[in-house]
């Protein structure tokens, strides 16, 4: 994965909570892949902070 792939309200997110940050980074790519996927659809810094604290915490 390329560091410009992460979209960039989700690089922003992961950037102000270590733990998801942290939890993000240690996933396969193919589930990085699948996290990414899902944040495109994301429209609302709020939006991506429940999307990430959920996508993340389930892991």
């Amino acid at each position: 994965m390329e560091p410009n792939e992460l979209p960039l309200g989700m690089g922003m997110a992961l950037a102000q909570d270590t733990v998801a940050m942290e939890r993000f980074a240690s996933l396969p790519e193919e589930e990085k892949r699948a996290v990414i996927d899902g944040a495109h659809a994301v429209r609302s810094k709020a939006e991506m902070q429940a999307y990430l604290q959920k996508t993340l915490s389930a892991q």
